[in-house]
């Protein structure tokens, strides 16, 4: 019998799976599905033991706070900036030592501590939330986008220092992962327009997560990018890359343009936005019912499509908690039953 793996995985290949595979950053409030999930992503926690803390300060020195709008999402911590001038990153941005890790060792824990099923589920390695993010976390976005303008070389520089640490931690670890995908990360767009032209993405972008995605191709390793909001104009950057899936491909995009043009080359996640009449507290079973069957028809025929969707908001409210069970049951039905009709 197929395994969610290896059905998610046949999608990622570009054909069409038995069924449409989920896609999740984590269970939702309100959800709590007894199937396993066909991706997981994980961090060697030498580079991410403030996710696991569920904040703290991170290995650069930035302090992350869970926020309770969001269910518990971290984010740094407003108005606390460790950078205030781009041309003094070398004595503020200080890479932690790798010296005396046992690689062997850490990744065998970390796997275990994870529980993940590597036979049900597949394993997406992460490195970081992406050069874009990682720089506005130090700066903040007004100083950060003018360092950008203004001192181009500069942030160069940094993110190639920052990159250059990411893959000897790669280099050191990948092997002994032995991941099924590679993961991408970096928000670069907020819903309405994109945060940097798509010329600058390919200026201060490419160069440092194509190290990352040469490491994907050499091992023949599918790879999946996250960017949210209208990104849409770098999606022919990251599939020259090699990216095989881009989540959560929001619906300010043209999600069947760019379905129509790369077929399931490029495997879209998401399609769904909880915007409108959705986020009032009234909204019904069958409107929410409604949104998934407007996402399939968009975009799940033929493959190249993975359902990801949830109302996000606080663990403890009881209208997020149940139009997320409703929109879950929903969709766990319509993604088992939509290739069999």
């Amino acid at each position: 019998m197929l395994t969610e793996k290896q059905n998610y995985l046949m999608m990622l290949s570009g054909e069409q799976p038995e069924w449409v595979p989920q896609y999740t950053f984590g269970p939702a409030p309100g959800t709590a599905s007894t199937v396993p999930v066909a991706t997981q992503m994980f961090e060697p926690e030498v580079i991410s033991q403030h996710r696991k803390n569920n904040g703290g300060k991170d290995i650069w020195g930035v302090n992350y706070v869970a926020t309770y709008e969001t269910g518990g999402a971290l984010i740094p911590e407003p108005n606390n900036f460790i950078l205030k001038d781009i041309t003094k990153w070398r004595d503020i941005i200080k890479a932690p030592s790798l010296d005396g890790i046992n690689w062997e060792t850490m990744v065998k824990k970390d796997i275990e501590r994870s529980g993940i099923d590597r036979k049900q589920t597949a394993l997406a390695l992460n490195l970081h939330m992406g050069y874009f993010q990682t720089l506005m976390s130090f700066m903040g976005f007004s100083e950060g986008l003018m360092a950008m303008f203004e001192e181009p070389d500069e942030v160069k520089d940094l993110l190639n220092y920052l990159c250059d640490f990411y893959m000897d931690v790669a280099d050191h670890c990948i092997d002994l992962y032995k991941p099924d995908i590679l993961t991408f990360m970096d928000d670069t767009a907020a819903w309405a327009n994109p945060f940097i032209s798509a010329d600058m993405y390919r200026e201060f972008l490419v160069p440092c997560h194509d190290r990352w995605a040469k490491r994907g191709r050499d091992r023949g390793l599918k790879m999946t990018m996250h960017n949210c909001g209208k990104c849409e104009g770098i999606i022919d950057q990251l599939v020259g890359m090699g990216i095989n899936l881009w989540e959560p491909a929001q619906t300010c995009n043209n999600l069947t343009a760019i379905k129509a043009k790369y077929g399931n080359k490029l495997c879209i996640a998401g399609g769904w936005d909880s915007s409108g009449h959705l986020l009032n507290d009234d909204a019904t079973e069958e409107e929410i019912r409604a949104s998934v069957d407007k996402s399939f028809d968009m975009l799940a025929s033929g493959g190249g499509f993975a359902w990801f969707g949830n109302f996000l908001g606080p663990v403890d409210d009881p209208v997020t908690v149940k139009k997320n069970k409703i929109l879950s049951d929903y969709a766990d039905e319509k993604c088992r039953s939509y290739y069999k009709k």
